[in-house]
C-alpha cells in the first residue's frame, strides 16, 4: 500500500497510513518500511526533502538506528548521486553510529583514489574493521586510476588481516591489467584465483576476454570463449559484444556474422548493443540480405531494441531502394506494439510520395496514430520537485 501511494505522489495519506499502522502494531514499522517510503520520495523530490522525511521516522520507527540511516543512504545512492550521500552522510553521522555496513555503501564508485583512501583511513578511526566487499572498492578505484601497484598493496594486505580476496578482487584487478596493457599476467591471476579457491565466473573470463580484444589478440580471446564451455560457462552477450566491438572498428562483417551464428547455436540471445554492431556494421557495407535475417530474428526470438535496430535498418533499406521490406518490416514493429521512430517514418512517408503510394502511406498513417498516444502524468505540489543533484544540508 506504501509503495503505491508513494508511485503515486500522495505522501500525506502515507504518513497517515504509518501513524495508523504505528498506532495498531509498532513492529510492522522497520528500516524497510524506511526504504521503500524514502525510495518513493527520492525520486521525485529533493535531497532535502527526502531527509527531512528521514527524520520524521523518528517518532514511527520503535528502532530508528543506524539500519534506517543505511537505508536512508542507500535510497539516495541509487536515486541521486553518491556525492549526495556522502553529504548526507557526514550531516548525519554524529546522531549515529556507522557500521561497516554504512561504509561499504559510500565506498562504491569513487573516482579519486586520495578521496577513497581518506574515507578508509576514517572507517578504521571510527573502529570498523574492513570486509572484502571494502577492500575490493579500494582495489576498484586504483585499478580505474592504473595504480596497480597499489591494488596488489591492497591484495597483500589483505591476506595480513585475513581477508580472504573473492572473485570480484580478482576480476577488478584483472580489468586493471587490462588498462595498463598487460594481459599476458590474466592467466597467473586466474590459476591464483583457483588455488585459492575462488573460481573463476563468467564476468572474470569476459575481463580477459576483453583484455586480449584491446590487444587485438583474438585467438586468444577465443580460446577463452572455448575453454569457458568446457568449464560449463557459457559466454553471455557481454562476452560477445566485446569480440563484436573489435570487429566493428576493424570493420569485419564476415567475423562478426559467424560469431552470431555461434551465439544462435549455442542459445545465447544478442542484447541491444550486440544488435547495434551488426546493424551499423550492415549497414556500412550494404549487406540487406543479413540486415533482413537479422531483424527477423529479432522479431521471432524478442531480443534487442526495436527502435533502435529499426532506425539503422530503415535508412538502409530506402537507401538500397528496398521499400516493401521497409514497409513490411515497419508493421512488424507495430504489430509488436512498439512505435517506429518519427524520423524513420518521415523517411519512409517520403518515398511513398515519391512512388505515388497514397494509399499504403495513408495504412501506415493511420497505424502510427493509433500506437502514438502518449499520457502525461501531472506532478503534485505535495513536495519539492528536485531541480538538482547535490544541495547542501544543515547541520
Amino acid at each position: 500500500m506504501l509503495y503505491i501511494l508513494g508511485r503515486s505522489r500522495k505522501f500525506e495519506l502515507v504518513w497517515d497510513v504509518l501513524v495508523e499502522i504505528r498506532r495498531n502494531d509498532p513492529s510492522l514499522v522497520t528500516a524497510r518500511t524506511v526504504m521503500v517510503v524514502l525510495g518513493r520520495i527520492v525520486k521525485v523530490c529533493s535531497v532535502r526533502y527526502t531527509v527531512d522525511s528521514f527524520k520524521k521516522f523518528c517518532k514511527l520507527v520503535p528502532e530508528f538506528g543506524v539500519d534506517c540511516y543505511n537505508g536512508l543512504l542507500r535510497t539516495l545512492c541509487q536515486e541521486k548521486s553518491m556525492t549526495d550521500a556522502r553529504i548526507v552522510y557526514h550531516a548525519l553521522k554524529h546522531r549515529f553510529k556507522p557500521n561497516l555496513q554504512t561504509f561499504n555503501i559510500l565506498l562504491l564508485g569513487w573516482k579519486s583514489a586520495e578521496e577513497a583512501e581518506d574515507f578508509f583511513d576514517e572507517m578504521k578511526r571510527m573502529g570498523v574493521r574492513p570486509d572484502v566487499v571494502s577492500c575490493n572498492c579500494l582495489i576498484d578505484v586504483y585499478c580505474k586510476n592504473r595504480e596497480i601497484e597499489e591494488a596488489y598493496k591492497v591484495f597483500d594486505k589483505m591476506r595480513e588481516e585475513d581477508i580472504s580476496p573473492d572473485v570480484i578482487s580478482y576480476t577488478s584487478l584483472i580489468g586493471g591489467l587490462g588498462l595498463v596493457g598487460l594481459p599476458d599476467k590474466d592467466g597467473d591471476l586466474l590459476k591464483e584465483m583457483k588455488e585459492y579457491g575462488s573460481y573463476p565466473d563468467v564476468a572474470s573470463y569476459n575481463a580477459v576476454i576483453r583484455n586480449f580484444c584491446i590487444a587485438k589478440r583474438l585467438g586468444e580471446a577465443y580460446k577463452l570463449m572455448d575453454e569457458m564451455v568446457g568449464k560449463d560457462l557459457e559466454p553471455n552477450a557481454t562476452t560477445c559484444n566485446v569480440v563484436f566491438r573489435t570487429f566493428f572498428w576493424s570493420n569485419d562483417l564476415m567475423s562478426s556474422w559467424s560469431l552470431y551464428q555461434r551465439m544462435r547455436r549455442s542459445g545465447c540471445l544478442p542484447d541491444t548493443e550486440s544488435c547495434m554492431f551488426l546493424i551499423r556494421l550492415i549497414k556500412r557495407q550494404e549487406k540487406v540480405e543479413k540486415g533482413l535475417e537479422l531483424w527477423n530474428d529479432m522479431v521471432k526470438k524478442g531480443f534487442g531494441s526495436y527502435v533502435l535496430v529499426s532506425d539503422v535498418l530503415f535508412d538502409l533499406l530506402c537507401i538500397m531502394g528496398k521499400l516493401a521490406d521497409a514497409e513490411r518490416c515497419f508493421l512488424q514493429m507495430i504489430e509488436k506494439g512498439q512505435k517506429p521512430s518519427y524520423i524513420s517514418f518521415k523517411r519512409i512517408k517520403v518515398l511513398k510520395e515519391l512512388t505515388n503510394k497514397h494509399k499504403a502511406l495513408k495504412n501506415l498513417s493511420e497505424k502510427m496514430a493509433r500506437i502514438g498516444s502518449i499520457s502525461y502524468v501531472s506532478q503534485t505540489d505535495e513536495c519539492p520537485i528536485d531541480s538538482s543533484s547535490s544541495v547542501l544540508l544543515p547541520s
